[in-house]
């Protein structure tokens, strides 16, 4: 059993009840990844333990606890110490308004999810991967983090907080070595815009209407892509669009 427990790889996903991050448990699993699954909503947790065909952890907190995140990873089980991958995948954006109209409790819960949160996870595992020598991290960031788009002000604000990051912690952690990447999708249908639209359903499937966007499985693929490169090579930044999104403020509708 020990013998099968060195040849597996163990990978941290953050926000992993739903999307993106939900996909990326299913493609890691499919490659054989032993998986920490992080998210907040404990039963969407359990259930999806209880499909995936892998050994499951189960981490229930928000992230943006930094004590809790903490406590944590300091008291993982000695057989789940070794974390080869960490996706840091929580993040979301909340309200669509003006700067002058800005709501301030949107925006705190935009950094200290987008940039804080990610600080918070990626602080407490490196040191993990420099024990153990090894290790890959990837940033699921946004086109936001690349372009600013009308009324988008502080989740493109934390989305290129994000960006620096990915590039900085590169820089910092090269050396040991410890590979650092980034995936931007550009419109991807999941729960993003429900959520910046506080729950308003009819109006988040407008913003997909028209056209053929991204789904949670095409980023899933980008990350399987990155993960299988050999140990001298790292694919540093990755910007995935749908085809009729050229650029963050342009979608190509049919109607």
């Amino acid at each position: 059993m020990q013998e099968i427990l060195k040849m597996k790889k163990t990978a941290l996903i953050t926000g992993v009840t739903s999307g993106i991050g939900e996909a990326m448990a299913y493609m890691l699993a499919g490659e054989n990844y032993r998986l920490i699954l992080n998210g907040r909503r404990n039963d969407r947790l359990i259930k999806l333990a209880d499909k995936l065909n892998t050994e499951t952890f189960i981490m229930e907190l928000d992230i943006r606890d930094r004590q809790a995140v903490k406590e944590a990873i300091d008291h993982l089980p000695d057989e789940w110490r070794k974390i080869d991958v960490l996706i840091n995948n929580a993040g979301l954006a909340a309200g669509l308004a003006s700067f002058e109209d800005g709501d301030l409790d949107n925006w705190d819960r935009m950094v200290d999810t987008n940039v804080k949160g990610l600080l918070y996870m990626s602080r407490n595992v490196v040191p993990l991967m420099i024990e153990n020598n090894t290790g890959h991290i990837i940033n699921i960031s946004s086109i936001a983090g690349k372009e600013v788009y009308p009324l988008g002000n502080v989740y493109c604000a934390t989305k290129h907080a994000v960006d620096a990051l990915n590039r900085s912690m590169r820089i910092d952690l090269a050396k040991y070595p410890i590979k650092v990447s980034a995936i931007n999708p550009g419109a991807v249908e999941t729960e993003f815009s429900i959520v910046r639209f506080d729950g308003d359903e009819a109006r988040a499937k407008k913003v997909y209407d028209g056209f053929e966007n991204l789904v949670a499985s095409d980023i899933a693929e980008a990350a399987r892509f990155i993960l299988s490169r050999p140990p001298h090579v790292n694919i540093n930044d990755l910007t995935i669009m749908p085809t009729a999104q050229p650029s963050v403020g342009i979608i190509h509708k049919k109607n």
